[in-house]
């Protein structure tokens, strides 16, 4: 399977994107691992007009935007993102007439039509710095609740309206876990994403998007890690670092929408074509 795959990317003159929370064995076979936003910008500069995208929706939207012209396929359609499906257009729109003269500054972690509604957009790496520099003192922040609450606490000179969305999956870390991990492996590094609980959050040594979990992992001398987030990071951050040790913060956490895709789905979005994202000009604009 894995020589097929190979072999029909080559054909296509595809590339193979695959978010840091995929099985391994489509990390594994994939060109480039990163976040949604990195992968998006990496495949924008790439020779290769076929992007097949093993992530969730929003993820291949953002690519497809970035890379217009390029086909971009999701191998499995109902690959979708729960986070991103809290809000609406409809409702981004009545919430922005509820507060007039307010800036929306959207997550990535979001539909393309939520974007195209927004006045800037940031990923969980740079939200601090995207809403310090907009020129609005009044800001909509969507659509996860937790990003946005940590945002508020580093920006003290903006009014910040929060969406109560949120990551089903990081919600579920909880503060106990981190006392008991504290216990469990003194001396340890604690890293959770933005997009846990403000408890979680306030308990822990670094508070990282993934891409930065995997840079300060590789910086450190420290030998033990305990990470909150996704339980698909651990296998990226073990292999590139396999002389350290790393636990998931409590019992490991999953996205079941992150693990659909398979090797047999890549296989069938290369010598089907599906599933390709199409989105119209206006909203690509």
């Amino acid at each position: 399977m894995k020589q097929e795959i190979l072999r029909l990317k080559k054909e296509m003159g595809a590339v193979i994107l695959a978010h840091n929370y995929q099985r391994p064995e489509i990390q594994d076979i994939a060109d480039f691992l990163g976040d949604s936003l990195e992968l998006a910008k990496i495949s924008k500069d790439l020779k290769e007009k076929v992007i097949v995208f093993c992530g969730v929706r929003f993820m291949a939207e953002s690519a497809k935007i970035l890379s217009p012209g390029k086909k971009v396929f999701l191998p499995v359609l109902d690959a979708g993102c729960p986070l991103a499906d809290t809000i609406t257009p409809d409702e981004l729109i009545k919430f922005k007439q509820e507060n007039p003269g307010a800036w929306v500054v959207s997550y990535v972690n979001s539909s393309a039509e939520i974007k195209a509604l927004s006045n800037a957009c940031c990923t969980s790496g740079n939200a601090i710095s995207v809403v310090k520099n907009i020129p609005a003192k009044k800001v909509i922040f969507v659509p996860d609740k937790h990003l946005g609450s940590w945002v508020q606490k580093n920006v003290s000179d903006k009014e910040i309206i929060l969406w109560e969305g949120f990551c089903y999956v990081h919600e579920l870390f909880k503060e106990k876990d981190v006392d008991e991990a504290k216990k469990r492996h003194r001396g340890a590094v604690i890293m959770v994403h933005p997009e846990c609980r403000e408890e979680v959050q306030e308990k822990a040594d670094f508070i990282f998007s993934t891409a930065g979990m995997l840079k300060k992992a590789a910086e450190l001398s420290r030998e033990t890690f305990i990470v909150g987030t996704e339980e698909g990071l651990i296998y990226r951050l073990k292999k590139e670092n396999p002389d350290k040790e790393f636990y998931s913060l409590a019992s490991a956490k999953v996205c079941t929408n992150m693990k659909r895709t398979t090797l047999a789905d890549l296989h069938r979005a290369l010598t089907k074509g599906e599933y390709k994202i199409e989105l119209s000009p206006e909203i690509i604009e």
